[in-house]
């Protein structure tokens, strides 16, 4: 074949859809991008045999040095305790892993606290133009980048049997009371337990009496999470109710080949 049929057949052999990275950043392949944050995490969290996880949400502007460096230095021990606890368990799985936003503040101080007891954690994190990078202790294999907030959001629901609020701005006040909501309103129908940490922060930035007072929320509400002040506290109220929803007389788990995330099921 001469140069000139060999440069013809080239011309004539387009770049195959999913390689062509032009498509793919384009407004025809959002869809396409959406569906890769679903099964790219779906597939990893199979690899690395993740059943479930303890979800730590957070300011990302919190340091440990800082002026309220003391729930950085809680976030850590916490998860510290949770992982010690979690990979102690008589389980072909992993279950009950730590996961964050990925970024830093909280978030890093909960992988750090997990890195520290030697066990996997999960770093959700999403590009941000500010505040928002991977920090350097979550389990490589476990570290995840997100576009899209809702999917990023979806990973955080779907796997969580356990949430820990920490103090923090918008993004944690968000994050707070959307699954609050799904909880409130059964569209996470499985057992949760929910943490709120650090009673004087949060009655100074959220009105739950006054909420209750002008009847927008049910007395009843407030139930769906506990106070905690203290590592041990929180630690306590996370194995116990972990213990009882899912491990006393709880099934063994399948697989994980065989588990695919059942949308209508879980409601998330």
């Amino acid at each position: 074949m001469n140069e000139r049929n060999e440069l013809d057949l080239h011309a004539h052999h387009p770049a195959l859809a999913y390689r062509n990275l032009g498509f793919l950043e384009s407004r025809d392949g959002r869809a396409l991008r959406i569906l890769s944050e679903f099964l790219h995490p779906l597939s990893q969290f199979r690899k690395e045999r993740i059943h479930d996880t303890i979800v730590f949400f957070g300011s990302a502007r919190i340091r440990e040095d800082g002026p309220l460096g003391r729930y950085y230095r809680d976030a850590r021990e916490l998860a510290r305790l949770l992982t010690q606890w979690s990979d102690g368990l008589a389980n072909p799985k992993n279950r009950f892993v730590v996961c964050s936003g990925g970024g830093p503040g909280i978030m890093e101080a909960s992988n750090r606290g997990a890195s520290d007891a030697g066990g996997k954690n999960i770093g959700l994190n999403i590009g941000l133009p500010f505040e928002q990078r991977p920090n350097p202790y979550i389990t490589p294999e476990l570290n995840f980048e997100f576009r899209y907030f809702f999917m990023r959001k979806f990973w955080f629901a779907y796997l969580a049997k356990a949430l820990v609020v920490f103090p923090g701005g918008f993004g944690t006040i968000d994050e707070l009371f959307e699954i609050l909501t799904l909880v409130q309103t059964h569209k996470v129908e499985k057992k949760m337990v929910f943490v709120l940490y650090g009673p004087s922060f949060w009655n100074e930035i959220v009105n739950f009496d006054a909420l209750i007072r002008h009847e927008v929320i049910s007395p009843e509400d407030v139930n769906l999470f506990q106070w905690a002040d203290d590592p041990q506290t929180a630690f306590r109220i996370l194995s116990e109710g972990l213990t009882r929803y899912y491990l006393e007389q709880a099934p063994i788990p399948r697989e994980p080949e065989e588990e695919t995330p059942a949308i209508s099921k879980s409601r998330v």
